[in-house]
């Protein structure tokens, strides 16, 4: 057995700290202290020219968040993708691309392998189409993007709101029901900085807004994916009998997508969290022999290499029709005959 339960226990247990400010918080908050001092000097670097930031050659969107882990922001950034193609705006996406093996600058596309792309990058591109690239210097992705693709009109960002070095023009900061759990900044608490900070939108992923702000409403599609992309109904999944089903994550909240299954009508043999970002390349199923397994559309691409027979469900996130107008007016400032022209078809 790997220790990847291991660790995704000891994860939870630490999140699960972040929730109130509890002796762990406390006994940690000198650290807090010393993140915060850094995280301010880092700040004046750039805010005194010391250390440049860079303009992108076109307007730059940020999706990113301040809670330390996932929130959801991919699943937002696709929504997002999915509204501005329909308005006829040739759009980019740059990534840090984590979790991937591979180290500088790589375009993204439906034959790049997870341990190159990063699991959500790959997913991005293989969902929406859109030109995606990864690095660690943002400021290189975006040149490679616009040098490869040069009629891109906007650059979307996925995470990078903590990133100075390149400036953004539209920052969209999402939370989910954790809201800003106990306040405190890493790692007495989940915050990544300081909260509230300066950004444009502010957006819900969960059900529970701990605050105010713009929401997402998350669903499953009605139905698995098989390798070869064909679809089978999640109702036909549920009647069948035969094999028991095994569903595993490796997401920031696999609990979550285990109800969304279970709400579906799927009744769960087996449940298995993983860490976020697990590499399935030394998972051992053997303990599962005789379960069809059932992952997130993220987990597909790296364990269907090892186990096609996996089926993926993918996460449907609509975004109100609030928050797309507010963006609206947004790009109606860089394009206005464009979105005036599509004003009215918002859809939620």
């Amino acid at each position: 057995m790997t220790a990847a339960p291991y660790i995704a226990r000891l994860l939870h247990a630490l999140s699960r700290s972040w929730e109130r400010r509890g002796p762990l918080a406390w006994l940690l908050w000198p650290i807090s202290l010393l993140y915060y001092a850094l995280l301010q000097a880092r700040n004046a670097l750039y805010r005194y020219g010391w250390l440049p930031t860079q303009s992108c050659a076109v307007p730059l969107l940020v999706v990113g968040n301040v809670f330390a882990g996932g929130v959801g922001k991919t699943p937002v950034v696709m929504a997002l993708l999915e509204h501005l193609q329909q308005r006829g705006l040739r759009i980019g996406v740059i990534s840090r691309g984590y979790g991937r093996h591979s180290s500088g600058c790589v375009e993204v596309n439906q034959d790049s392998c997870p341990a190159d792309a990063g699991d959500e990058p790959l997913l991005i591109q293989r969902r929406t189409g859109a030109p995606v690239v990864v690095a660690e210097r943002r400021s290189e992705a975006v040149d490679l993007l616009l040098a490869r693709h040069p009629d891109t009109e906007l650059i979307i960002s996925d995470d990078g709101l903590q990133h100075r070095a390149l400036r953004h023009d539209y920052a969209l900061c999402v939370f989910d029901n954790r809201g800003i759990g106990n306040g405190m900044l890493l790692p007495a608490g989940p915050l990544r900085e300081p909260w509230p900070r300066p950004v444009d939108l502010v957006l819900h992923t969960g059900d529970r807004p701990a605050f105010g702000g713009f929401r997402a409403h998350r669903q499953l599609a009605a139905v698995a994916l098989r390798q070869d992309g064909s679809a089978l109904a999640l109702s036909d999944l549920a009647a069948r009998t035969q094999l028991p089903l095994l569903a595993l994550a490796a997401i920031a909240k696999p609990e979550e997508f285990f109800g969304m299954l279970r709400a579906s009508g799927l009744v769960l043999g087996a449940t298995l969290a993983l860490p976020d970002h697990h590499n399935f390349d030394r998972w051992n199923a053997n303990q599962y022999q005789g379960y069809t397994i059932i992952c997130t559309e993220k987990d597909a691409s790296k364990l269907w290499p090892y186990h096609p027979d996996a089926l993926a469900v993918p996460l449907l996130l609509a975004l109100e029709a609030g928050c797309l107008a507010e963006i609206d007016r947004w790009l109606a400032t860089w394009w206005p005959a464009k979105i005036s022209s599509t004003h009215g078809h918002t859809t939620a």
